[in-house]
């Protein structure tokens, strides 16, 4: 079993998302519990244990340590042209 950690960011965001969306948001981190790379996941080019995970018209950018069974959500964003920029 896989711990999610999200960031006070990543928190922030679902909490202000309306009610479909953050109980959806918030289904997939428990799914993430199970397997962080089911569904949607492609890793990140810039970094080697950085991935992000389609839901919908979100994107959910984290971290995976595999020594420590750990998952860290830094950043939930809606999907928009300039999502990818800055990334």
């Amino acid at each position: 079993m896989w711990r999610v950690l999200a960031e006070a960011r990543a928190q922030k965001v679902i909490a202000r998302t309306p009610r479909p969306e953050r109980e959806r948001l918030q289904a997939v981190l428990k799914e993430m519990e199970r397997d962080p790379f089911a569904g949607d996941v492609v890793r990140l080019h810039d970094q080697p244990a950085a991935f992000r995970r389609r839901v919908g018209d979100w994107r959910l950018f984290f971290d995976v340590y595999p020594d420590n069974q750990l998952v860290r959500v830094r950043l939930v964003e809606r999907r928009t042209t300039t999502t990818y920029r800055r990334r």
